[in-house]
């Protein structure tokens, strides 16, 4: 801590050390190394760039290498974590999604900006722009043959439940109507290119589809997936009346487990090793040949240990499939095995510790439908 007297160095280091201050007030990444002198916050490195960005209501300094004077110490001593969160997020939505230090730079700076510079969680009852039951615009959309984004128009409404998109703007028919219970949604700009890039998927006929879009503004974006989840939200409140709130709030929207590339051989399980991209989505996993193909060319279900599925290192003695990694993993299911190789050790592991994650986990009434 560079400069300043040594009685305020003292009383900065004691309020750095309360619990409440232990954990970045707006991604929760532990020991946070900033602060914000004129919001009182205790952050980290990532969110206090997000935070200089907003100069006109937030002024970030390194705990480390800052100098604080003794008004900006007693400040941050009555304020803090606790304190600043009681007024900015008194009344969030149960149904908004509040980011962690491992989502996407738009989901962060969303959320940062609707607490300090929008207040949007300030008051009981405001009426937000996601909140309304009806939203509609435009989102510039992956054309599924030629992989070219074109404006489409999209309508989501919780009155009939359900997502649409219009190939023109005069269109009387959707391209697609999706009901709200079978749609996720989830931030992929590295996949799509684009900072602000949402995949939407659905299911239609037992089989998962892919749409990809942006929008060049990311808190249009972030209104669009925080309105999924509003509409879903309410939309099973009806059809599940008896489920509490934070039930229903798990069945929204949700990140895949893992993505990536394997390789993976047919059922003989002599035929070459073909490399695809894979997608866990809880217990769908979808293999596609290109990651941002509209449809997956096979999905395998991953069930739990109690119904004999389990996930093994290695590939069995004698494998005779050609292939050209050579970290093998084996899915053991009642029908078959599923075998794959992976590039490195490190995705493996990582593989296996997903696949271990789901079959570890009991199966509820609807997934054995």
């Amino acid at each position: 801590m560079a400069g300043g007297s040594e009685r305020s160095m003292k009383a900065l280091k004691e309020v750095w050390r309360r619990v409440e201050n232990s954990l970045c007030a707006d991604c929760g990444k532990p020991e946070p190394d900033w602060a914000s002198s004129t919001l009182g916050v205790f952050i980290c490195l990532s969110c206090s760039g997000i935070h200089r960005n907003i100069p006109s209501i937030s002024k970030v300094k390194s705990l480390k290498m800052d100098h604080w004077d003794d008004a900006q110490v007693q400040f941050l001593a009555k304020h803090g974590n606790a304190v600043t969160k009681a007024t900015y997020e008194a009344h969030i939505p149960i149904y908004y999604y509040q980011p962690n230090y491992t989502d996407c730079q738009v989901l962060r700076e969303q959320w940062i900006r609707a607490k300090y510079e929008r207040k949007e969680f300030t008051e009981p009852g405001k009426q937000l722009l996601y909140s309304d039951g009806v939203k509609e615009g435009i989102l510039w959309k992956r054309g599924r043959d030629n992989g070219q984004f074109l404006p489409r128009k999209f309508l989501l409404s919780e009155r009939e439940g359900c997502l649409k998109y219009f190939t023109k703007q005069d269109a009387k028919e959707p391209k697609i109507n999706v009901k709200v219970d079978v749609i996720n949604a989830t931030f992929q700009p590295v996949k799509i290119g684009n900072p602000n890039g949402l995949q939407i998927t659905y299911l239609k006929d037992n089989k998962t589809r892919n749409i990809f879009v942006y929008h060049e503004s990311g808190k249009e974006v972030v209104d669009w997936f925080n309105a999924i989840r509003s509409v879903q939200f309410h939309y099973l409140k009806v059809a599940f009346p008896i489920a509490s709130d934070n039930e229903i709030k798990n069945r929204l929207t949700r990140n895949f487990l893992k993505e990536g590339y394997m390789e993976k051989t047919g059922p003989k399980q002599r035929e070459a090793f073909k490399k695809r991209w894979f997608t866990l989505d809880h217990r769908r996993l979808m293999y596609f040949k290109d990651p941002l193909d509209a449809f997956a060319k096979g999905e395998v279900f991953v069930g739990s240990k109690e119904n004999g599925y389990s996930v093994q290192k290695g590939l069995p003695l004698g494998t005779q499939g050609n292939f050209s990694w050579h970290y093998g993993l084996t899915i053991v299911t009642p029908d078959r095995e599923y075998l794959f190789t992976c590039e490195t050790e490190t995705d493996q592991l990582d593989w296996i510790a997903a696949f271990t994650s789901i079959i570890n986990q009991a199966m509820t009434p609807q997934e054995y439908a």
